[in-house]
């Protein structure tokens, strides 16, 4: 198991585990990422709808009557919104965020390949990305996606992790240790 493993929960790799081993079986993989990443959009866009899956407050057929409806509006249908309405009955909608990542990181391991979280002080273009994407499968040896963050603070250079390694080039870091050591001088 990787690191980003380890950091999900196991309730939530194992829905996702199961969801992952249906899909294959019914060769709707493509399908099913496509409905999680849209889902998990949906989710960061709207306040009411993460209120509604991570709100015990709800009932679980408030949760599933609602889901249903946004789900139909979506036009997310098939196995992924079966997985989320399943999630509800069994009032685990509160783990579906964390049962998304947990299948993107199985997806990603069946298909070899891992995920570098990456921070730089400003987006990074289309052709940046590729020669990162590039510079991390030499080193890996892996296909590497790339989940890319923006924290101004760090000035110029970049934050790159990869499971349990991490590179840090960040102006930022750099500055802070000159100042630890002219501290030390004076």
């Amino acid at each position: 198991m990787t690191d980003n493993v380890s950091l999900i929960s196991g309730v939530a790799s194992r829905y996702a585990t199961a969801l992952l081993d249906l899909a294959e079986e019914q060769k709707a993989v493509a399908a099913v990422e496509k409905d999680l990443d849209a889902f998990d959009k949906l989710l960061a866009e709207s306040k009411d709808l993460d209120r509604l899956v991570r709100s015990p407050v709800f009932s679980a057929d408030e949760q599933l009557k609602a889901l249903t409806s946004i789900l139909d509006k979506a036009g997310m249908t098939g196995l992924a919104a079966n997985f989320i309405k399943l999630a509800a009955k069994n009032r685990r909608l509160f783990a579906v965020p964390g049962m998304i990542a947990a299948f993107r990181v199985a997806l990603a391991q069946r298909r070899g390949e891992t995920t570098a979280e990456v921070t730089s002080a400003a987006p990074l273009s289309a052709d940046q990305v590729a020669a990162l994407k590039d510079a991390l499968k030499a080193s890996t040896g892996k296909t590497v996606n790339i989940s890319a963050k923006v924290d101004p603070d760090l000035i110029g250079g970049l934050i790159v992790k990869i499971g349990s390694r991490m590179i840090d080039t960040s102006l930022k870091t750099k500055l802070n240790s000159l100042k630890f050591a002219m501290k030390e001088v004076g």
